[in-house]
């Protein structure tokens, strides 16, 4: 026997046991065990489960919630939401849960989102940068150790797709910085006079990104 709820199918376990009563037990997982009489018609189970349908969906979000709260939490954009998994692809977000469908691939969706919004705030500082005239070819990937690199040679700018899980901010700070790499290939004097040029507060978002 089986039981959707918000979207996602469960499977309902039945032990027949010598019990004079029929039993519910929402498990980790979570899973639904009923505990039913020898020879319990199936028609009762039904009717059985029909009359408990409140608690036994209630009871299993709160089961999801639980689970979801063990395993972390979704980051985006500098906010944490609360995760819950849904029987629908892809990711919505409200103000404080990501509702995430369960054969969701989660990192080609940070990935779409950092390929588009980077682009955009690339392109954007970019603009505004007056110290350059060729613009750097723009790359984006998972790196473990830098959030961003320029490769003056080879004329790109390398962006950490991680910095999809921090502010706004943090992203425009990192472009500028590499930007400014492209003037002083170094951390000279000069180079964060550059930085501050274009970043103000550029010492406080660093000082917020190291405790990443």
């Amino acid at each position: 026997m089986k039981i959707e709820i918000n979207g996602i199918v469960y499977p309902i376990e039945i032990t027949y046991k010598n019990n004079k009563n029929m039993y519910l037990r929402i498990k980790d997982g979570p899973r639904i065990e009923i505990t039913a009489p020898m020879r319990t018609p199936s028609r009762t189970i039904n009717k059985f489960i029909e009359e408990n349908i409140d608690h036994i969906a209630k009871n299993v979000i709160k089961k999801e919630q639980l689970k979801n709260k063990k395993s972390g939490k979704f980051e985006y954009l500098g906010h944490y939401y609360d995760i819950l998994y849904t029987g629908k692809y892809g990711i919505t977000l409200t103000d404080t849960v990501a509702y995430i469908g369960q054969n969701t691939n989660i990192d080609n969706w940070y990935k779409k989102e950092a390929k588009e919004m980077f682009k955009e705030y690339y392109d954007e500082c970019f603009k505004y940068f007056r110290e350059a005239n060729l613009k750097p070819d723009l790359k984006i990937r998972k790196m473990k150790s830098k959030w961003g690199v320029c490769n003056v040679t080879n004329n790109t700018i390398t962006l950490n797709q991680e910095l999809i899980k921090l502010e706004p901010a943090c992203l425009e700070y990192v472009i500028f910085h590499e930007l400014s790499h492209l003037k002083h290939p170094n951390h000279s004097k000069d180079f964060w006079s550059l930085v501050e040029k274009y970043v103000p507060n550029y010492k406080q978002i660093r000082k917020s990104m190291k405790n990443v």
